[in-house]
């Protein structure tokens, strides 16, 4: 698997092969004892090259972290935004958006939990591409919010930013990786009855 996906704090040329066999041998390791477990010098044994070698195309372990981070932070935006664009109207949309951001996020928790704990952690610390998912949740949010006022489901007085934010707020719960681990036992209640209330605020 060749990964593409750039972060600031990585060095050399992005589509070398060792970057790819780093992140190959973070992935593995990471699955299999952890983030906070796995060091440097242990993926650059996997690989079998020097640990001084591993920093010329990283800073850090975080910035390793945080590519296979981002692509799978990128992974959940898309499949809440596949399931949000099917919807046929912006109240279906923004119940699909509470379920489908709920069903990815627990699917990793309880599919890969090792990898789950690198959003965690991230999440907890706020890496740079947890904060990037974020903005593109609230970007999806206020496309359905936009949209609803549109069609004239949604009322207009709220302005723009409040409402965004107040949706994003009752959402972050399920978004944020962190928080989402302590709220699994409330998730399928939650994703029904807090659409359906914030869908009654936005009435007109």
């Amino acid at each position: 698997m060749t990964i593409q996906t750039a972060s600031p704090s990585q060095r050399g040329p992005a589509d070398h092969d060792v970057r790819d066999q780093v992140i190959q041998a973070a992935m593995e390791h990471f699955a299999h004892y952890g983030y906070e477990k796995t060091t440097v010098s242990d993926l650059a044994k996997a690989i079998g090259f020097s640990k001084a070698y591993v920093y010329k195309f990283f800073d850090s372990k975080q910035a390793i972290g945080e590519v296979i981070c981002a692509n799978r932070l990128a992974l959940i935006t898309q499949i809440v935004s596949d399931a949000v664009a099917q919807a046929p109207t912006a109240s279906e949309k923004m119940r699909r958006l509470f379920r489908a951001t709920a069903d990815a996020g627990s699917d990793m928790f309880f599919h890969n939990r090792k990898l789950y704990d690198i959003a965690a952690v991230a999440s907890r610390d706020r890496w740079p591409s947890v904060e990037a998912h974020e903005t593109r949740i609230r970007q999806l949010i206020q496309a359905i919010v936009l949209e609803g006022r549109e069609q004239g489901a949604f009322e207009r007085k709220t302005p723009l930013d409040e409402a965004v934010q107040a949706i994003y707020l009752t959402l972050r719960p399920y978004v944020n990786a962190a928080q989402l681990q302590y709220n699994l036992d409330t998730l399928d209640e939650a994703t029904v009855l807090l659409p359906a209330l914030i869908l009654r605020s936005l009435a007109p």
